[in-house]
C-alpha cells in the first residue's frame, strides 16, 4: 500500500482553486471504471466537493518517476473515495480512484473531525 506525506503546499492549492481541470485520455478514464465501478464524473466530483477533500499528500512510497498524491474524499452522493492523482500543468490527472478502505473510512473520520 502506498505511503503519503502531508505537504501543506498542496492543501493550500487544491483550496484555492475556483475550478479544476482535469486531464482525461482512454487510459485513465476508463481504468478505474473498469477496475473499480467507479466513473469519472464521480472522481471530478471528489475534488469540486472540496468541504470533503482531505489530502493526504505526496507519496512516498513506493517510490515513482513523476510526483503523485493521495486524498481522501466523497462525490455529491456520498460515497467515499481514495483518489492518487498528479498535477499536469495545473491540471489533476487521476492515476487510480476506489472506495475507501475501512482503515481509510476511520482515517478519514479522525481526519475531518480535526
Amino acid at each position: 500500500m502506498a505511503q503519503f506525506e502531508f505537504v501543506s503546499w498542496l492543501v493550500q492549492w487544491l483550496l484555492s482553486q475556483d475550478s479544476f481541470g482535469f486531464d482525461w485520455d482512454e487510459g485513465n478514464a476508463t481504468k478505474s471504471a473498469k477496475k473499480h465501478g467507479i466513473e469519472m464524473n464521480s472522481a471530478e466530483q471528489v475534488f469540486m466537493n472540496r468541504e470533503f477533500l482531505v489530502p493526504l499528500g505526496v507519496q512516498i512510497s513506493p517510490t515513482v518517476n513523476e510526483p503523485r498524491f493521495g486524498a481522501l474524499g466523497m462525490d455529491f452522493q456520498g460515497n467515499r473515495f481514495f483518489v492518487c492523482f498528479t498535477i499536469r500543468e495545473g491540471l489533476i490527472r487521476i492515476i487510480s480512484i476506489r472506495t475507501m478502505s475501512q482503515a481509510e473510512r476511520k482515517r478519514y473520520g479522525a481526519l475531518r473531525e480535526e
